[in-house]
């Protein structure tokens, strides 16, 4: 998928003045040649073993080779990712030391009034290198086999269908609070500690439905303990080809997508950038990359450094604007 693809959708046209990160790009006499001579650092700033760590890692292993320099996966954990962004952010901005910014910091943005890293002026953008869906799941019994019967129930009950997610603030919350904005329902939120025990609400009936990413609930789907009623990307997604997507299911413009992208801190060269944009794109387009992240149900993406400029105002405000919505903050 191409990153301009992602910018003419209606959810992703909101755009804030301008970040002028790519005016801040260093005239170094460095050559994209000469970097990298030394390992170069990708600061992940999640736990090892998730999903994000599996794509991080597929990336990095095959962009050592591409550089002819180790990437280490650096796992920075805390604070819902800050930790790790705030880290990456001071970092000496010379190319060693990138940041894996995936589409929660987006959302950290407007949940955190405390934050000492901004997004928008303290790194420049790479390019966006993924993205997966959430699936739109409920529990058998619930009398509904598509989004608009799920809709018609909500509307009959107000104020009577649970919902879990992950945590305040999450992206399976402010996917559910997006929905239910544009739907016009009026449901209940019961947030949980992670997506295991979100989806262990819905199994044992205790909330009716959630948003949870897709290999995570693929199992049970599969067995029949869920039912799975729509995706949330743009378009149908490879590992459940059969389910519509929202958008289809009667909400036009419903897009949400957990993306991940690579920045460096503010005033690397341009040289450089240039040099791990090529080589990051070189990556993604081999076929044996792509097969093992299209597994994990993750599209790849190709993306300009402009692209993704624009690209994360448009989602910092549209998050901005749900997360004003909900009221969530976490401090």
């Amino acid at each position: 998928m191409l990153c301009a693809e992602i910018m003419r959708r209606p959810t992703a046209t909101i755009i804030l003045p301008a970040m002028g990160c790519l005016s801040m790009l260093s005239a170094s006499g460095l050559s994209a040649q000469q970097y990298p001579t030394k390992a170069v650092r990708l600061i992940l700033p999640y736990a090892a073993g998730g999903g994000a760590d599996i794509f991080a890692r597929i990336i990095g292993q095959k962009l050592s080779v591409a550089l002819g320099q180790q990437v280490i996966i650096d796992n920075r954990v805390g604070a819902g990712g800050n930790i790790g962004a705030a880290f990456a952010a001071k970092a000496a901005p010379d190319g060693y030391t990138l940041l894996f910014l995936p589409q929660p910091l987006a959302v950290n943005a407007s949940l955190y009034s405390n934050l000492t890293f901004d997004l928008a002026k303290d790194f420049l953008p790479i390019t966006l290198m993924g993205s997966t869906p959430l699936i739109l799941i409920v529990h058998p019994s619930l009398p509904v086999r598509n989004l608009k019967e799920l809709v018609a129930l909500a509307k009959l009950r107000p104020g009577q269908l649970y919902y879990s997610s992950s945590g305040n603030g999450g992206s399976p919350h402010l996917a559910a609070h997006l929905f239910s904005s544009m739907a016009g329902i009026n449901v209940v939120h019961v947030p949980h500690r992670g997506n295991t025990e979100a989806t262990t609400g819905v199994l044992s009936g205790q909330t009716q439905f959630m948003f949870s990413p897709i290999n995570a609930v693929a199992p049970q789907v599969k067995a029949g303990r869920l039912r799975a009623l729509a995706i949330t990307s743009a378009k149908r997604a490879a590992p459940a080809p059969e389910l519509p997507t929202l958008a289809e299911s009667g909400l036009p413009g419903y897009v949400v997508d957990v993306w991940y992208s690579a920045v460096a801190p503010a005033g690397t060269p341009r040289e450089v950038i240039a040099r791990l944009h090529a080589e990051i794109l070189k990556v993604l387009n081999m076929p044996d990359v792509k097969e093992q992240v299209s597994s994990q149900g993750t599209e790849l993406i190709s993306c300009t450094p402009e692209e993704l400029a624009a690209f994360l105002r448009a989602e910092l405000a549209k998050w901005g604007k749900v997360v004003k919505e909900t009221g969530v903050r976490i401090d």
